[in-house]
């Protein structure tokens, strides 16, 4: 992409001494980036501080922006807005979609990223807002004259290769003021000699994020954040006392052998998306989904065994019917449809590393894990959407009217019958 010849008014930096008053503000604000990098701050309070820092030195900031990019099943980015007469940041995330995306193409960010896939390093460009429409070709900027700003300045930073998302591909910034006659010389030196020792530093913190996030999304929140905190040894486990949740698609094998492909899987998504919704609140963790199943624990103190015990209950007594009126709604629509057993028991676990040297999850295991799969399996033959064990019963310390005994069954591969409760799925939730 050309270069707009607007954008050749960016002075070079010029700067070669460090012994006057704007070089030992440059040395400072370098000596506090590298400092904040490296004890850890995060991107919020670096952009803040910073921001914070221009003030003192004279900027008349009236609005700063950062946005990185990130590697997220859920969001494509995220973003900090300072603003002067809120002396505060507003952190914002942006999702995925067509929407963002529309409003990304007409910002002064998307023409410096195209600058930048042209092999142009560190693109930057500044627009003098007060001289006029000519200068506001872009609706953000027009926005700004209209408020009054004066004069913008934007410049992105790419980590590594472009392309390379790894650690997302880098770091935008803008920053604008109202100041008649806008930045100064000292004001842009200042500014363009520093936001490096700060992308260092935020480029730290972007690596943390992305890895935190893409642990809690693969790995389940709590499971993601012990394994990024240093649970990694293998046959490093903890003993958990836990209600567990096991769901599964019934006739999963008969839909996914007749429907085509895309199909199968948004019916997956969409059935998923219904059960974890239903734990979030309530304290549950998605530990893996299994095929056409789902895996979840509640873990407890015992002082509070029976609230969980509650709440498990009422998360899948509205699981249940959000995927009845899933059905009903796909039936309208010609969709094919798959309803889902789920079981609920009460036991000690193992939680933590098992598998290879080279290649380990991060799960949970023991008898109980077994029980609640054959319970789950008790689903179609009993007529029930949703069975639990005597244990889980026991673990509400009290009758419960939702509940109904089937009696007592065998379950494959344990030795004693065992009581099972059904749920009656017109109750209403505790």
């Amino acid at each position: 992409m050309p270069q707009d010849r607007r954008d050749e008014t960016l002075p070079e930096l010029r700067h070669r001494t460090f012994d006057d008053a704007l070089g030992r503000r440059i040395v400072d604000t370098h000596i506090w980036a590298v400092r904040e990098g490296l004890r850890g701050a995060d991107a919020y309070h670096l952009f803040d501080g910073y921001c914070q820092r221009l003030v003192i030195d004279g900027i008349p900031l009236w609005r700063a922006h950062a946005a990185m990019e990130t590697l997220h099943p859920q969001w494509n980015g995220y973003g900090y807005t300072w603003r002067r007469d809120l002396n505060a940041i507003a952190p914002e995330n942006y999702p995925h979609g067509d929407e963002n995306e529309q409003i990304f193409v007409t910002s002064p960010f998307y023409a410096l990223m195209q600058r930048a896939r042209a092999g142009e390093d560190t693109p930057a460009l500044r627009r003098r807002i007060e001289n006029g429409p000519e200068e506001c070709d872009f609706p953000i900027l027009e926005e700004f004259h209209a408020l009054g700003a004066t004069d913008y300045l934007a410049q992105i930073f790419v980590y590594g290769e472009m392309g390379d998302r790894s650690q997302g591909t880098g770091i935008a910034y803008s920053f604008t003021i109202d100041r008649k006659g806008g930045f100064s010389d000292d004001d842009m030196t200042l500014v363009q000699a520093t936001l490096p020792a700060l992308s260092l530093a935020m480029k730290a913190h972007a690596g943390h994020v992305i890895a935190s996030g893409l642990l809690g999304a693969y790995l389940g929140e709590d499971a993601g954040r012990r394994v990024h905190a240093g649970s990694i040894l293998r046959g490093s486990v903890d003993n958990l006392r836990a209600v567990i949740w096991y769901a599964d698609i019934r006739g999963f094998t008969a839909v996914s052998d007749t429907a085509p492909g895309p199909v199968v899987v948004e019916l997956l998504n969409e059935i998923f998306e219904i059960l974890t919704a239903s734990l979030r609140e309530r304290g549950g963790q998605v530990l893996k989904f299994i095929g056409d199943a789902m895996l979840a624990i509640f873990p407890f103190e015992d002082a509070d065994r029976a609230e969980t015990c509650r709440r498990a209950l009422d998360a899948a007594l509205e699981a249940i019917g959000k995927i009845e009126a899933l059905s009903a709604a796909r039936v309208a629509a010609g969709g094919p449809v798959a309803p889902v057993d789920l079981a609920l028991h009460l036991g000690n676990v193992l939680y933590g590393n098992v598998g290879a040297i080279d290649r380990l999850d991060f799960t949970v295991i023991g008898p109980a894990i077994n029980e609640v799969a054959r319970i789950e399996a008790l689903c179609q033959p009993l007529g029930r959407a949703v069975l639990v064990s005597a244990e889980f019963v026991e673990g509400m310390k009290g009758a419960d009217s939702r509940l109904k005994s089937l009696g007592r069954h065998a379950l494959r591969g344990v030795k004693e019958r065992k009581e099972i409760f059904a749920l009656e799925l017109r109750a209403t939730p505790a």
